[in-house]
């Protein structure tokens, strides 16, 4: 927060040099981020966190002007040559509003991570409308996020993190924890942002290395499931699969870590081979009760393996089980779903690849949803998170899609189910993005108001994956939060009574 109040005081009192532009959904009267208005000789701005626009070009001011507008899950007006945009004329002093029909279920609430994310609202000689962090970060870009409770807070892991001072960044998992918010104060209502108390060196400021790993520097290091469990002394401890890896393709060690409170940073606990591919945490966590038994489910989206939810579990491989598909004999019967430590879990990708080969009638798939506009599409699920949802009284998954069709992984769904392990049998498309990826998103459970009526979960955007060249300036490479009310009409089709 120091370094946009700094920019603020350096910018407020100079906003007479800028005309602003405000983009707004139509229907809710907020600003809008991530919409991109470019001139015809090509000259690109896109929206803060506000919806705004602060220009400041001689040749743009006080002159009609026509700006063409690209924004992912809003479709722009149309004149009568088909051409999707505004003429407007923009003038310091005369703010400009333009009204954009929203075609997500979801709506777009704002730019979680990354420098910048209300600089127009800035120059434009506002405040921003969220509360300060002690420890901004300085962060430039994120990669993937990982957050579970501990201790009363909300701890937050993110991957590849960059930075303003050098193309290479850190490598070995940034964090920041944040209060636990309160669904009752309006304050701590997370559509303007989350103020993220990074963890950070004390000399740059810049976020710091929470599994610095220090004797094998080789490679990056990425944390995901990390989940607080008890040990057996009662004591809560914060733990995670860690994987070194050289590239995305090879992978130089895996394992277990678990946070060092004192020194509040992960160390590897337990180093597992590496030929062991599903007996380990995985994807986001659900924490279930079964009886006695209190189990963490894992799997990415689909919850597929489950351990013992206690710390000596968690380090043990052979306590981990599979959720399995045995397909019957006949493609058109019945097949067995069982829980065993043998054989690994069926998920999304080979149900899909069943079906495919008239192993498996699709109607009996679990983690292969049926498009709700297209009884003739399954959507394969790619990664995700399901949560229990209070207000549904049902377990609701929101995934990306694999080889979506406006993107080949910037598409999100959103199905529910009466058990963990579905069957979710209907999905209805919330997100979309148009060639630009939004993957690993996650439902963030501790974000959901009203009752669970309203939840938030947040992706990664970029084009990584996404075959485009083209990369949105500040919004690249970092963290998108949406909210979607359960109520909407839209998802009546995914309902399950």
């Amino acid at each position: 927060m120091t370094n946009l109040l700094a920019l603020w005081l350096t910018f407020a009192p100079a906003d007479d040099r800028f005309a602003e532009l405000r983009v707004v959904d139509a229907a809710t009267r907020r600003g809008v981020p991530l919409a991109v208005l470019e001139t015809v000789n090509r000259i690109r701005f896109v929206t803060d966190n506000g919806g705004r626009i602060a220009l400041a070009d001689p040749e743009l001011l006080d002159r009609e002007c026509w700006f063409s507008i690209q924004c992912h899950g809003y479709a722009p007006r149309r004149d009568g040559f088909g051409f999707a945009g505004v003429r407007v004329t923009p003038r310091v002093g005369h703010p400009v509003e333009i009204e954009l029909d929203r075609v997500n279920v979801a709506q777009r609430l704002c730019r979680l991570t990354g420098e910048g994310r209300w600089r127009d609202t800035l120059l434009l000689g506002g405040t921003p409308p969220l509360l300060p962090s002690p420890h901004p970060g300085g962060v430039a870009g994120q990669d993937s996020i990982q957050a579970t409770l501990h201790r009363g807070r909300v701890w937050c892991l993110w991957g590849d993190t960059q930075r303003l001072d050098y193309p290479l960044g850190l490598f070995r998992m940034a964090g920041a924890t944040l209060p636990i918010p309160d669904p009752a104060d309006p304050a701590s209502d997370p559509q303007h942002g989350l103020a993220y108390d990074y963890f950070t060196d004390p000399q740059s400021g810049f976020a710091r290395a929470m599994v610095p790993i220090a004797e094998r520097p080789e490679g990056v290091v990425w944390v995901s499931a990390i989940a607080s469990v008890p040990d057996a002394s009662g004591a809560m401890r914060l733990v995670g699969h860690y994987s070194r890896r050289a590239s995305l393709e090879m992978e130089l060690e895996q394992g277990i870590v678990a946070l060092d409170d004192e020194r509040q940073r992960f160390e590897p606990v337990v180093r597992l081979p590496a030929e062991e591919s599903w007996r380990k945490p995985s994807g986001h966590p659900l924490l279930v009760e079964e009886g006695a038994t209190r189990w963490l489910y894992y799997g990415s989206p689909n919850p597929n393996v489950r351990v013992p939810a206690r710390y000596e579990a968690l380090l043990d491989p052979a306590q981990y089980e599979a959720f399995t598909c045995e397909p019957a004999a006949d493609p058109l019967g019945a097949p067995t779903w069982r829980w065993q430590k043998e054989q690994p879990p069926s998920d999304s990708t080979s149900e899909a690849a069943w079906v495919k080969e008239g192993k498996l009638d699709a109607k009996r798939t679990r983690f292969l949803p049926v498009n709700a506009a297209d009884a003739n599409e399954h959507v394969v699920l790619h990664r995700g998170s399901v949560r229990w949802n209070a207000h549904r009284q049902r377990y609701v998954l929101i995934a990306c899609q694999l080889g979506g069709t406006a993107s080949f992984l910037g598409e999100i769904w959103y199905a529910e189910a009466k058990q963990p392990t579905g069957p979710f049998t209907t999905a209805v498309k919330v997100v979309t993005h148009d060639r630009q990826s939004f993957y690993n998103p996650c439902h963030h459970d501790f974000l959901d108001r009203d009752g669970g009526r309203t939840i938030h979960f947040e992706g990664t955007y970029t084009n990584d994956f996404s075959g485009n060249s083209d990369a949105t300036p500040r919004y690249q490479y970092n963290q998108i939060l949406y909210r979607l009310d359960l109520d909407a009409p839209a998802l009546q089709a995914a309902r399950v009574e």
